[in-house]
């Protein structure tokens, strides 16, 4: 294999020498009738020939011609050489490799090649993996197989596309607690930070039939939406500055679970994360009217700022209910509706009283009329006393703090709904959070670190044993 390449003469090899053919024939006969398009795409072919060779050369050297070697304490013997392919960026290459077996006892066989240069699942260079693995989080496994091959190098089938991202997801989720711990660390709160702010929402995500039903304890609730649909969880920690300017923003996205059981978990320890590094910050918690998140949402503002308590439900989803009110009784999009609204609208941004003003003034179109528009406001009536407290606009305003969960709606939207609810699709839940993972890294800004965490879990160092087999 490396006999290919003289150390002295790098062009030796036949992709080499075609590479330089092309080069000196293009330079000496001009633009030629061929086209732009037809002379880069030739350049590139003979560009991935090189790359192809130098990448299993580099691959190659990481091979160890030993007797036995050792994996952290567990030591290996020589079985036999093998071939096998690998892909890496510029496509498919082969190597003669050898394979190590337990010294003592049945186990395992190994490749320390593998190990040592980072090989991802046996067959992907690290880089590859990376690209497939970003490309199947932003489009399906056809439409990325289709753009790779379109560019030229890799190959990879639409299988190998979609197996190889959960697959990934799988080695995250088992260590996922002591990465998202590192990327915390790796990722400090900005210096002009004074405000956080928790959102959490959900949306409904096309499932297949099997995974609908799952082994529930006697309290959990049966799934709720459309049929074929359940929940995933999405949740948001943004940093705000002193004029209310978000400065950051750390998504999360879980597969259907009772309760948003980890999701959960990955807010509160984002929370105390920030907290142990900055305790003065002001905490603001925000989301849609839904029992459970605010459940939760409270018990994170008693934890952390249980002398300054911000909760608002969002006020995009308080103003749509009011419109629906006001319809009811002046008529849809009637000049009398439109003003009532945007003064309503005016009261909750800028009223101490705001909440009170609009409950007082629904009261009294509720008792002018009767039937299905009564029961509309006054169901509108009922949703803003209930949760009165929660809609003091004015006072986080005046503090230039945020009072709408716009973040963890768009979110839902980015994370989810583009990629998962696409004409045709179904879920299982593996597949479902390999794209909600590797998403929120993306979207979060911890994509470079992210990987740096995951594909080292493919590498080891592999030694040359001293002791006798």
């Amino acid at each position: 294999m490396r006999a290919e390449y003289e150390k002295n003469d790098l062009f030796s090899s036949p992709a080499f020498r075609s590479l330089r053919e092309f080069v000196f024939e293009a330079r000496n006969a001009g633009p030629g009738d061929g086209g732009t398009e037809e002379f880069e795409r030739e350049l590139h072919s003979r560009l991935m020939a090189v790359g192809r060779d130098l990448i299993r050369d580099h691959i190659a050297q990481h091979d160890l011609d030993a007797k036995e070697i050792k994996v952290g304490d567990e030591r290996f013997r020589w079985k036999m050489k093998s071939k096998q392919q690998y892909c890496g960026l510029a496509g498919t290459f082969e190597i003669e490799r050898n394979i190590y077996v337990p010294v003592r006892g049945p186990g395992k066989a190994i490749c320390h090649l593998e190990l040592r240069a980072g090989i991802v699942e046996g067959a992907w260079t690290p880089l590859a993996a990376r690209v497939m693995t970003r490309a199947v989080a932003s489009t399906t496994p056809k439409e990325a197989s289709e753009l790779l091959e379109e560019i030229g190098g890799m190959k990879p089938s639409t299988s190998s596309l979609d197996r190889l991202p959960k697959r990934l997801s799988q080695v995250w989720e088992e260590k996922r607690e002591e990465f998202e711990e590192q990327l915390r660390l790796l990722d400090p709160v900005p210096p002009r930070a004074v405000t956080v702010a928790v959102c959490l929402d959900g949306v409904q995500v096309p499932m297949k039939d099997a995974e609908r039903e799952e082994k529930r304890s006697e309290e959990d609730k049966r799934p709720q939406g459309p049929a074929g649909y359940r929940e995933a969880g999405c949740g948001t920690v943004s940093l705000y500055d002193a004029e209310g300017e978000r400065l950051q923003t750390i998504r999360f996205g879980r597969m259907p679970e009772t309760n948003k059981r980890t999701l959960k978990e990955q807010l509160e320890a984002e929370l105390v994360s920030i907290y142990l590094a900055h305790p003065n910050l002001t905490l603001v918690c925000l989301a849609d009217a839904a029992e459970d998140n605010w459940t939760f949402l409270s018990e994170l503002s008693s934890r952390f700022s249980p002398n300054d308590i911000n909760e608002a439900i969002d006020l995009f989803h308080v103003l749509e209910k009011i419109k629906g009110a006001l319809n009811a009784f002046h008529g849809e999009q009637t000049p009398e509706s439109k003003a009532a609204f945007e003064e309503f609208r005016i009261f909750l941004r800028e009223k101490d009283d705001g909440a009170e003003r609009v409950i007082r003034a629904l009261r009294y179109r509720r008792d002018k009329c009767r039937g299905a528009a009564r029961k509309t406001i006054n169901d509108v009536i009922n949703y803003l006393c209930k949760r009165k407290e929660r809609l003091r606009y004015k006072r986080l305003l005046d503090r230039n703090l945020p009072v709408g969960s716009g973040v963890v709606e768009a979110a839902c939207k980015t994370l989810a709904s583009e990629r998962l609810k696409r004409s045709g699709m179904s879920w299982l839940e593996e597949g479902v959070q390999a794209i909600l993972t590797f998403r929120s890294l993306i979207q979060s800004e911890r994509w470079e670190n992210g990987w740096t965490l995951l594909s080292s879990e493919y590498q080891r160092d592999v030694k040359v044993s001293n002791q006798a087999a």
